[in-house]
């Protein structure tokens, strides 16, 4: 799992990386403290969503209005040098208005296809949950396969392509419920909450010192297409033992067997576990996954994948509480 050094003098616990994780871990905390000059808090959505990219996945963010989900996501965005598009959903739009439409072009009497706001790299989608089913499906395709099709003809989307969608877990009026296939495309569901006493204060400070500055001027670009492409290469190369392969495994599998589940993880929550966790190791400069790796990042990856049995639900129990309870009774490999 490491390379002991042995070189006179060293100290015989350290080791050296086999891949070198300078670069990345540079960029990781560059990117965050440009958040920091905006966003006072909330380092776990920051760690996870910075995760999301490094592991090529796409994340939905939860949680009550103010909190701070849409403006960390755009603000984010602004620290890759890269296309950004922002789209409101709502129960009138149509697929049309975010994959684009043929229109007639009178010069040369042609059908030419208009790109619409879903052809860029990071996309910001708000209130995700008040679009009808015609247009979640018309999103699907582009959030599975990366691609859309349009009149039979299909556009592959440029890498890199990330969603970031929010939704309010509260306000259920003209609202439509994501199904399951879809909320498994998310690598994860990120639950934000309120600040804590300290932080609200913080807060207030902030917005009285900037006065007029628009929060998006001050934040300086990070990372090019090209270096994001490198980082989700370097961590595809981030090692990964045989046992920790099978206490993931059997972390999913418990779901599916679980008496208080109706509906368990799928294959695709392995999968997505083992990436997220390869990419925390990175960002913690370690070019090996630990259990504890594994553990940070299981809860936000499972939790939106299974349902619970109608009794279990009626009694309170939740999701979170479920994933917990597996994570605590597996035994740990050594």
């Amino acid at each position: 799992m490491e390379e002991i050094t042995k070189e006179e003098g060293s100290n015989p616990l350290e080791f050296t990386n086999r891949i070198d994780l300078g670069e990345l871990q540079t960029s990781v905390a560059q990117i965050k403290a440009e958040l920091g000059k905006i966003i006072v808090g909330q380092q776990d959505m920051i760690q996870l969503l910075i995760i999301s990219i490094l592991a090529n996945g796409h994340s939905l963010i939860e949680g009550v209005p103010g909190v701070a989900k849409t403006i960390t996501a755009k603000l984010l965005a602004k620290t890759l040098n890269v296309n950004f598009s922002r789209i409101q959903f709502t129960p009138d739009l149509m697929p049309s208005d975010i994959l684009g439409t043929s229109i007639f072009n009178v010069k040369t009497s042609e059908f030419e296809f208009k790109k619409g706001p879903i052809f860029s790299n990071i996309i910001l989608i708000d209130e995700i949950n008040r679009a009808p089913a015609k247009t979640q499906a018309a999103l699907f395709e582009a959030m599975a396969e990366r691609q859309i099709t349009i009149d039979s003809k299909e556009y592959q989307m440029q890498a890199p392509f990330l969603v970031f969608a929010t939704q309010n877990p509260i306000e259920q009026e003209g609202t439509y419920r994501l199904p399951e296939a879809q909320l498994d495309r998310f690598l994860f569901k990120i639950k934000v909450n309120y600040p804590s006493m300290e932080e609200e204060i913080k807060i207030l400070e902030n917005k009285h010192q900037q006065k007029n500055k628009v929060a998006e001027d001050q934040i300086t670009p990070i990372l090019t297409a090209e270096q994001i492409a490198a980082y989700q290469d370097i961590i595809k190369e981030i090692i990964i033992e045989q046992n920790l392969m099978k206490y993931i495994a059997g972390i999913v599998n418990n779901t599916r067997v679980n008496a208080n589940l109706y509906l368990g993880a799928s294959p695709r929550a392995s999968i997505a576990i083992m990436d997220a966790s390869k990419a925390m190791a990175a960002i913690n400069g370690r070019d090996f996954v630990t259990p504890d790796d594994i553990k940070k990042v299981a809860p936000a990856i499972i939790g939106h994948r299974i349902i619970l049995t109608p009794e279990r639900e009626m009694e309170g129990l939740t999701p979170e509480k479920v994933v917990e309870q597996i994570i605590k009774t597996m035994e740990v490999p050594r």
